[in-house]
């Protein structure tokens, strides 16, 4: 997830709840924070395998400039959980019998690991 940074996106935001109650983390964060622990419980409760949460402004953007809030959420991370699966499931589908080719070895757990 990108999100722009700026005052706004930084400052914090109030609720309202007509219909259910929001979680209480929620309450009195910036669209920034908020981001962050969707991204941070979408992975710690195995919604998802990964994330990715990065901030830029409209300035720096387009120049490729841009933070991470949170290092658990950082690109390196998610480019890494991305690889160690696309190379699980080549493999599978090759163990399955599916792939016609034959296939180079891929890299060791430890060598995905380090990057």
């Amino acid at each position: 997830m990108l999100l722009e940074d700026s005052q706004n996106s930084n400052r914090p935001v109030g609720v309202q709840e007509p219909h259910f109650k929001v979680f209480p983390e929620f309450q009195g964060a910036s669209y920034a924070k908020r981001y962050e622990l969707l991204c941070t419980k979408l992975v710690r409760e195995r919604m998802y395998d990964g994330t990715c949460f990065m901030m830029s402004t409209r300035e720096d953007g387009s120049q490729g400039i841009y933070r991470e809030p949170n290092p658990e959420l950082g690109f390196r991370n998610f480019a890494m959980s991305l690889r160690a699966h696309a190379i699980a499931y080549s493999e599978a589908k090759a163990d399955a019998g599916e792939s016609k080719e034959p296939r180079e070895p891929g890299p060791t757990a430890g060598e995905i690991a380090d990057g």
